[in-house]
């Protein structure tokens, strides 16, 4: 064997070695999330929540039994996998956060301003949003993810999500897609989903809400688009803003046919 062909195969051997090392990687993270999941402490947030949505609260001392969150009144078995969408009362597409909101508002007397602070738990502060986040999208275990799309401003919502998450900007001249749009992106020990592919949109949106392990808190999909902005150094996404919505309808619809398999437990 020449110089040159032993070169050649010491970098075969060496590409090989790495990809092993990679897979090895992988299987071992996956494998320490489901030891994880099985005492996952997200169930404490979903009592909270179960306790918060029959609870008579605000002005109206009224509880939020009778919110309609596009099955009918009080329905939440499975209605989280058919959110965001187009609700008549309103007039608007709302994702499950914002029809709390609404709720919050119409129900028990609560002002918006009352009804969206705090939407983020931290260090010795539980938020009551992801308290309510958790037990409702946990109602919807096992539910096939069916997002519509056919009312006009539900189709407006998608395509204003869809232009958002393929937007650049920021000082980094970054765009949701440039990390999740794209097969094969990492970021240190996290595989990040292409979120333009079905299967990875399935597998990657039926996961949230989730109990960051990190982080000590169950976060809700409104904190993971807040979060991801962060990271690229765009201005704050707003909780409960359209344009969060309409991002939410872009990437929930995309996970149609997927089973919801949430709250979850992650890193």
């Amino acid at each position: 064997m020449d110089r040159k062909t032993g070169l050649i195969a010491a970098l075969f051997v060496f590409a090989l070695s790495a990809q092993a090392q990679q897979r090895t990687t992988v299987e071992e993270i996956e494998r320490y999330r489901q030891a994880l999941g099985d005492g996952n402490p997200a169930e404490l947030w979903e009592a909270r929540g179960e306790d918060l949505w029959k609870q008579a609260r605000g002005p109206k001392k009224a509880s939020l039994e009778k919110c309609d969150l596009g099955l009918g009144p009080g329905v939440v078995k499975g209605a989280y996998a058919s959110l965001p969408k187009y609700f008549a009362d309103t007039d608007k597409v709302e994702d499950l956060e914002s029809r709390l909101v609404t709720c919050m508002v119409t129900l028990q007397g609560f002002t918006r301003e009352q009804a969206v602070k705090d939407p983020f738990g931290g260090p010795g502060k539980k938020s009551n949003m992801e308290g309510l986040v958790a037990y409702l999208t946990a109602a919807s275990r096992g539910v096939t993810m069916n997002v519509a799309g056919k009312h006009p401003k539900e189709v407006e919502a998608y395509e204003l999500g869809k232009k958002i998450f393929f937007h650049r900007g920021g000082p980094h001249d970054f765009a949701c897609s440039t990390c999740h749009g794209v097969d094969s992106q990492r970021i240190r020990l996290q595989d990040l989903p292409n979120l333009t592919k079905k299967e990875d949109a399935q597998r990657a949106y039926t996961s949230w809400p989730a109990y960051r392990v990190s982080q000590g808190e169950l976060r809700s999909f409104q904190w993971r688009l807040f979060d991801c902005f962060r990271q690229q150094r765009f201005p704050e996404l707003v909780f409960a803003s359209d344009a969060s919505i309409a991002l939410t309808m872009f990437l929930a619809q995309n996970s149609n046919g997927g089973v919801f398999n949430a709250p979850s437990i992650k890193r």
